[in-house]
């Protein structure tokens, strides 16, 4: 007994996702989603697992990883693993990153106060002089 997949065009998938259709296509050709066939009239199909696939994309772009960072993670997946461990590695680095992006704010918050707080910033009209207040060192 052979078992009929369900197909579902872009059209469909886009709407159901709330993913444009042009987003999808650029998934496609990225190849984070692999479409299953086309209709008659040209349009692509998709078996019901690219749901789950756009929903693991949208998840992994708002946790702030790159669609290269996303496409190793499902080619692992599509070879029959679970990307667990590669996922794992790379938030690591991401909190890294963030903590390390954190600091270099932290510190451009301290100029900007030390800017803001200078005693006698004089502001008279001097030649070559746009605004002392970022020029001063």
């Amino acid at each position: 007994m052979l078992i009929q997949k369900s197909l579902f065009q872009i059209g469909l998938v886009a709407k159901q996702s709330s993913i444009p259709i042009k987003t999808i296509r650029y998934y496609e050709e990225f190849g984070l989603l692999k479409a299953s066939g086309r209709t008659e009239g040209g349009y692509r199909l998709f078996d019901s697992d690219v749901f789950s696939r756009l929903n693991f994309i949208k998840r992994a772009q708002k946790l702030g990883l790159s669609l290269s960072e996303i496409k190793e993670f499902l080619d692992v997946y599509d070879q029959g693993n679970l990307p667990c461990n590669q996922v794992k590695e790379k938030l690591s680095k991401k909190i890294a990153e963030i903590e390390q992006q954190i600091e270099q704010l932290q510190i451009l918050k301290r100029e900007l106060k030390e800017l803001l707080s200078g005693e006698k910033i004089n502001t008279q009209n001097l030649p070559a002089t746009i605004c002392p207040i970022i020029e001063q060192n």
